[in-house]
């Protein structure tokens, strides 16, 4: 009997992208590859060398996941000169099916197919079945999108979140957004709430000190931060404050009793230190809102490859759509 053809399905991130083959709405992880965007110049090279390196033929479907705004199925990267559409998508690949998706659609789509041990309990609680969710992802940069359970299937609306206003609550709040506006022009969450966001706070603390020494990057203050350096400490004490503040915010926004989840490289790598430095707090700090803000539960989905299993979902379901036609 002659296989079915897989699927190829790709999370573009700002800096990295993952590129797979996946079966009927599940990937393969030994196919799983990485590149580094820097070495191409576009996602089509990118997809033309991972079906040569994967010896792939022309997949039955393709997906692809951008770190960006979609809009009329044109997906264009925040952070590079890159953008995409279903037609580009389908030379590239020679598959019949495609689609594209913001990142965090993506990752919505991979709820509840993700393993267990993967799901890291931020603040407990029981999620409603069927309740509306959220999925924050803080990595480059910053985003959510809501996700809903509708009768002819799963919805997962996009946002560009992460470029609305830093929240101020504080004198201390006050100079970081203004720090962060004179140096972008604009004090959006993204510029804190990112692995470049990071290191714009402790450039802040830094100047504030009167410490010199050239910027440090993300990976640096992280470092630094696991060998309890006091200006990482604060720095990252920051970040989670905020952190919790906003999606405290985008809780009160969607109303996720299904649960909220954070995703990305910046949110693995706060989620040991989240419970000390006052999320929980933070997230449930709205006034007399604050009760409700217990029905929320918030998980840290540290699965790297929930935006690929994804995509690997959607296209799925739009192969069943396709042939039920």
């Amino acid at each position: 009997m002659t296989q079915p053809l897989p699927c190829l399905v790709a999370d573009v991130g700002g800096t990295n992208t993952r590129v797979a083959l996946a079966g009927v709405g599940a990937i393969r992880p030994e196919s799983v590859r990485r590149y580094a965007n820097a070495a191409f110049p576009g996602l089509a090279a990118v997809l033309e060398q991972f079906r040569a390196d994967a010896r792939c033929e022309a997949p039955a479907g393709a997906c692809v996941a951008v770190a960006g705004p979609v809009r009329g199925g044109v997906g264009r990267l925040t952070n590079r000169d890159w953008f995409f559409d279903g037609a580009s998508l389908a030379a590239a690949t020679g598959a019949r099916i495609v689609a594209v998706l913001n990142d965090l659609q993506a990752q919505g789509h991979a709820l509840g197919h993700i393993a267990p041990e993967a799901l890291h309990p931020v603040i407990a609680g029981q999620p409603e079945p069927g309740g509306a969710q959220l999925v924050i992802g803080i990595g480059t940069g910053f985003n959510a999108a809501p996700v809903h359970e509708a009768p002819g299937g799963r919805i997962v609306a996009p946002s560009e979140c992460g470029h609305v206003a830093l929240p101020v609550r504080s004198d201390a709040d006050l100079r970081l957004s203004r720090f962060v506006a004179l140096e972008h022009g604009f004090p959006e969450v993204e510029e804190v709430l990112s692995g470049r966001g990071i290191a714009q706070v402790d450039a802040l603390l830094a100047q504030e000190a009167g410490e010199g020494g050239a910027p440090r990057d993300s990976a640096a203050i992280l470092a630094a931060l696991d060998q309890g350096e006091p200006r990482a400490r604060q720095t990252a004490a920051i970040c989670v404050r905020i952190l919790g503040a906003v999606a405290g915010d985008l809780a009160l926004i969607h109303l996720p009793f299904g649960g909220v989840h954070l995703v990305g490289g910046m949110a693995r790598a706060l989620a040991p230190w989240l419970d000390a430095f006052g999320f929980a707090a933070a997230f449930r700090d709205k006034g007399r809102f604050a009760p409700l803000m217990a029905d929320f539960p918030v998980w840290v989905i540290e699965d790297d490859f929930a935006a690929l299993t994804g995509c690997a979902r959607h296209l799925a379901h739009l192969m069943a759509d396709a042939a039920a036609r």
